[in-house]
């Protein structure tokens, strides 16, 4: 771990105990490193757990005698794997009341958990891992973890494991402490765990697959296999598209009639809050467009890109070629083409030969082409994506993750465009979580515009 190399050496008693794993450092300049910088992150979260118990100490009584209330008893100790795949028992507070977590800081003291890293598993869980995948249980596990995080701004598109592997391998007491400093607002945005999260969402009269990242690109998979006799045309909205919705009665039509709607930033999430309801993911077209690349690689299927400025395209669809070798690219057009030349550019998009089409007009604009367009186009689908080009081009800079994982990617968007933008975000989505508010407060009516 942290480039120190190790040993195991698999002890096994004629008793019938749990099997423990023992790490034996190699004396080398890396492993004493290892060792010291081990040192002082445990230091760090004794600290800090300890700092947090005092601090929160008025809360830890209430929240005790709400568990004394309901339940007759203040905790509950549930048997988790931690690190070499030693058992402990995990504290948390009796009852349904908010809260339950905090007795996990006793955890940390007692050197159960540390502040940040990978989630404590349960025994069915751990059992489940082969005892060659040492790398999971040689780091203790975390109060927060990376999965944990991404979950709640509905990013954790890799699985857990991939999107813990960082702290598996590459733990820094840097890292640790942003950790866990950003899942704080992230779990005060995130709400209560278990909220119903249904399979489709509306907004104004829209519908919304409450889906995931993986079911998306299935989805605009088979499409392409099952080649319709029309475009299945897929859109994704945010606030800003659905505040232009409740007031454009035909773009609101296009949405209605789009074969599938997809929900992109946080807030969306923020709306399904007011709703009482839970977005499952931030099925965003700049984080899909990776993803299907890579599934289409190698494969009959190519893209069509279309949009942006001119070059801007043809750069995004080299990017993506380099990134995943076998992309098929059939072709790409810039989106400044006059009336006159419609039909050209949609001879040559059928021509192509291409399953999907990518259309980056910016909505609304891109919407109501598709929708004007549908039976004039012969693709199995076609898809608006918005400013995406700009961003695999390389011509403009996506915000760093960090904010992504604290649901601030329109911040870093503000920062670039303030003049383009500002309307958008800082008075627009206070407009939409308005509107939202208003629409579930009459839950039998779309709350569209009339």
């Amino acid at each position: 771990m942290n480039g120190s190399r190790f040993s195991i050496d698999v002890l096994t008693p004629v008793e019938r105990r749990p099997r423990r794993l023992r790490l034996r450092w190699v004396r080398s300049a890396s492993g004493l490193a290892s060792v010291f910088a081990e040192l002082v992150r445990r230091a760090l979260d004794v600290v800090l757990a300890a700092a947090a118990l005092l601090l929160l100490s008025p809360a830890l009584v209430l929240r005790a005698a709400l568990a004394w209330r309901e339940t007759g008893r203040i905790l509950e100790r549930k048997v988790r794997i931690g690190r070499f795949r030693e058992p402990f028992r995990r504290l948390s507070f009796a009852g349904t009341a908010p809260g339950r977590s905090l007795p996990m800081f006793l955890n940390v003291l007692r050197g159960d958990l540390s502040l940040a890293g990978p989630r404590p598993l349960t025994e069915a869980e751990a059992a489940a891992i082969p005892p060659d995948g040492f790398e999971r249980f040689g780091v203790r596990p975390g109060l927060v973890s990376a999965h944990t995080l991404r979950a709640r701004t509905g990013i954790s598109y890799e699985g857990e494991v991939a999107t813990d592997r960082d702290h598996y391998y590459g733990q820094t007491l840097r890292g640790d402490l942003g950790l866990v400093a950003r899942f704080v607002p992230v779990r005060l945005l995130g709400g209560r765990s278990g909220t119903p999260a249904p399979p489709v969402l509306d907004f104004f009269g829209v519908s919304i697959v409450n889906g995931t990242m993986d079911e998306a690109v299935d989805w605009i998979l088979e499409r392409a296999r099952e080649r319709p006799a029309k475009p299945a045309l897929l859109a994704f909205v945010n606030p800003d598209c659905l505040n232009v919705a409740w007031g454009d009665a035909d773009y609101r039509r296009a949405l209605q009639e789009a074969s599938r709607v997809l929900p992109d930033g946080i807030g969306i999430h923020l709306g399904c809050r007011v709703l009482g309801t839970a977005l499952r993911a931030n099925v965003n077209g700049t984080d899909l467009f990776p993803r299907l690349c890579e599934r289409l690689a190698g494969t009959n299927d190519s893209i069509y890109l279309l949009g942006a400025r001119p070059g801007v395209a043809a750069e995004a669809a080299s990017a993506m070629q380099k990134r995943f070798p076998g992309l098929a690219v059939a072709g790409t057009r810039d989106g400044y083409f006059a009336p006159d030349e419609e039909e050209a550019v949609i001879e040559a998009i059928h021509a192509s030969g291409a399953s999907v089409l990518l259309v980056a007009f910016g909505a609304p604009k891109q919407e109501l082409w598709l929708a004007a367009n549908r039976e004039r186009l012969r693709v199995p689908v076609a898809v608006g994506v918005g400013g995406l080009f700009d961003f695999y081009s390389g011509r403009v800079a996506r915000a760093p993750h960090w904010l992504r994982e604290l649901g601030l990617e329109w911040s870093w968007r503000l920062l670039q465009e303030p003049r383009r933008m500002w309307r958008r975000y800082l008075i627009g989505n206070w407009v939409f979580l308005y509107r939202v508010w208003k629409q579930s407060r009459v839950p039998q009516t779309s709350g569209a515009a009339s």
